[in-house]
This record gives structure tokens, C-alpha cells and sequence, in this order.
């Protein structure tokens, strides 16, 4: 699993760079460019969190935390892009996996490890 979560993170990095630029170049409608600036942010902090989660060896916590911010993401990218905004309902779900990962790096970087 660890090889394959370094490059989706460095993937992940590199689309959220784009959405980011598109968003304060290439849109003229407000709310859209509001919605590709925060999935960009919220994908790029994931990406970083993600590689660090892998040399912790906290892989499940880093696939959590891509997963989380790709589906996020992707539905604010979708809605910026014209897809119907009932996407905005499944926005909560990608944050929810953000929030796992976030609390299963937590308890496994603990100073017990996570072995109970």
C-alpha cells in the first residue's frame, strides 16, 4: 500500500496546485472560484498529511486522509465546473474520511503507537 500512497499524495498535490490556479485565473464566477480555492486547499494539506502518515507507517490513516480529500474535493471541483450542486451533499462525506484519518494518525503517533 505504501507505494502506491506516495504518488496519489504527490498527485493529489499537483491537482490541487491546479485547481487553486484555475480558480484565481481561470473562472469569473465567484463561487466557483471560492470552491476551487477550498478543495485545493483542503487537498493540498491531505497530500502533505498523507506523506507524512506513510513515514509514520500510519498507511490507513494516509489512505483516510487522501480518500477523505479527494471526495471533498472533487465535489467542489465538480460544482465549480457546472455538475449539479446536490454534490455539496456528498461534500460532508469526504470531509468525514479527513477527520478518521486525522484521528487514526492521532492515536497511532501516540506514544503508545497505537498497540493496545
Amino acid at each position: 500500500m505504501k507505494r502506491a500512497l506516495v504518488p496519489l499524495a504527490a498527485l493529489s498535490g499537483a491537482i490541487a496546485v491546479i485547481a487553486g490556479a484555475f480558480g484565481a485565473h481561470g473562472v469569473a464566477n465567484v463561487k466557483a472560484a471560492e470552491w476551487l480555492r477550498t478543495g485545493g486547499e483542503y487537498e493540498m494539506v491531505h497530500a502533505l498529511a498523507a506523506i507524512v502518515a506513510v513515514q509514520l507507517r500510519a498507511n490507513i490513516a494516509a489512505f483516510l486522509l487522501l480518500a477523505g480529500s479527494a471526495l471533498f474535493a472533487a465535489t467542489l471541483y465538480m460544482m465549480a465546473l457546472g455538475w449539479p450542486h446536490w454534490l455539496g451533499a456528498v461534500t460532508p462525506i469526504g470531509g468525514l474520511g479527513m477527520i478518521l484519518g486525522w484521528l487514526l494518525l492521532a492515536w497511532q503517533a501516540a506514544p503508545a503507537g497505537g498497540k493496545r
